[in-house]
């Protein structure tokens, strides 16, 4: 159970509703929901803002060159790698108010909870928010030493230069590769987050217990035929570049509803000449593979490149397929996966393994550090949309569980003693 010292620290849950509500209206739209793209106006002020919350919770903060921004809370041992949560608060072009933004605006509230007792962890903690997590990752790549050198791959959606949005955030492109952490400069990541799908609430489950983030798979594939009339071409001398694609988006589909974790998507299609009286010639699509294990991940690849032998060969279509990406499955610290499920049994809130299907922040982090995630019901399993929705009384337990797992990783992850001890 949760010891009585421990007991004593408690989440203000008012204050932190009434901060994610205060951050809504900061790129707020005329339908309830939110628009914050990363280093537009509101992304500025929302950044402002939220600076400010962190040094009214007793935090000291920074901006470092890849345009994260950096709350940290002093350690007993000061020196020693700090405990890191946090999360992003950009948006799609028509967002809820909790993605993103309820993990760092929880991650303040715990800091909050300790200062308003005067407790300090062992570790610093520091809460960051990361640059554009909702497009390029900069940020988070950039800590985590995974940037690609170029600056034309990481554009604003309006096709402005990353080095002009970094610096309105007070980054610095040219000094970027400072943004780098080492895997000794930390303790451990652990971020918190609303579900974005059904699993919690189909499950009538409080906590999410995060496994590991999916890995995620990105093709475009291209079917090529034959455009001709569509009155004078006989259905038996066609090549029908279309008909070809729909065998294999059913063929996708079928492959994917296998037993298992993995999902497969095709989400956008084009075709040409794409006029009603033309049989199609050719037609563009993309497919999207997403499974926690890679090995499941080349088994799904391999089934669907021989179904596209088939259909091409059925259909006398040519069909190719391009990589576009490729992120590898980032499995969730086992211990930190205990941690929160012993502390969600000390708080008598169900609970239920599963894995993110989304990508966060926390896939990257955890090629330098220990990874954990947390994650709250998402009502509907709806998000991206502005009817996005997480009750209070679940983002009160999210947070309650997310200090309670950082008190139990402060013990696990030992300091050294002889560090300098931290004196406010």
């Amino acid at each position: 159970m949760v010891s009585s010292v421990v007991s004593t620290l408690a989440i203000n849950g008012d204050r932190l509703m009434a901060m994610i509500r205060q951050l809504a209206q900061l790129g707020a739209l005329p339908n309830g929901g939110v628009q914050r793209l990363a280093f537009s106006e509101a992304d500025c002020q929302a950044r402002a803002l939220v600076s400010g919350w962190m040094v009214e919770a007793g935090m000291t903060v920074q901006t470092d060159p890849a345009g994260n921004l950096i709350g940290r809370y002093a350690g007993r041992f000061d020196n020693a790698p700090p405990l890191m949560t946090g999360s992003h608060i950009d948006t799609v072009p028509n967002a809820g108010h909790y993605d993103g933004t309820y993990g760092v605006l929880a991650g303040i509230a715990v800091v909050a909870a300790l200062s308003s007792q005067g407790r300090h962890l062992d570790h610093p903690l520091e809460v960051v928010v990361f640059a554009d997590e909702e497009r390029t990752m900069v940020g988070c790549k950039a800590m985590a030493g995974q940037l690609l050198p170029d600056a034309e791959l990481y554009r604003s959606r309006s096709h402005e230069a990353i080095q002009d949005c970094l610096a309105r955030a007070g980054g610095d492109w040219g000094k970027i590769a400072q943004a780098q952490r080492s895997p000794a400069s930390l303790a451990a990541f652990i971020e918190l987050h609303v579900e974005q799908g059904p699993v919690l609430t189909s499950a009538d489950k409080q906590i999410g217990v995060v496994t590991g983030i999916v890995g995620q798979q990105r093709y475009w594939i291209t079917v090529t035929g034959q455009s001709s009339h569509a009155g004078t071409t006989p259905m038996p001398m066609r090549q029908d570049a279309l008909v070809a694609a729909s065998q294999l988006v059913l063929a996708i589909n079928r492959i994917g509803n296998q037993p298992g974790d993995q999902v497969a998507t095709v989400g956008r299609m084009e075709l040409h000449p794409n006029v009603p009286n033309s049989i199609p010639g050719q037609v563009e699509m993309s497919l999207d593979l997403r499974d926690l294990s890679t090995g499941r991940l080349r088994h799904l690849l391999f089934e669907i490149q021989r179904e596209i032998e088939a259909i091409a060969a059925n259909t006398g279509t040519q069909i190719s397929m391009v990589e576009r990406l490729h992120n590898e499955p980032a499995p969730a610290n086992s211990h930190i996966q205990s941690a929160i499920a012993q502390v969600c049994d000390d708080l008598q809130l169900s609970h239920c393994a599963l894995p993110s299907r989304a990508s966060h922040d926390a896939q990257e982090l955890s090629r330098i550090t220990d990874m954990g995630m947390i994650f709250v019901p998402s009502e509907g399993g709806i998000s991206h949309a502005e009817t996005e929705y997480t009750s209070p009384k679940d983002c009160l337990n999210g947070a309650t569980v997310l200090l309670h797992t950082l008190l139990r990783l402060d013990q696990h992850y030992h300091c050294n003693r002889s560090a300098k001890l931290h004196v406010d």
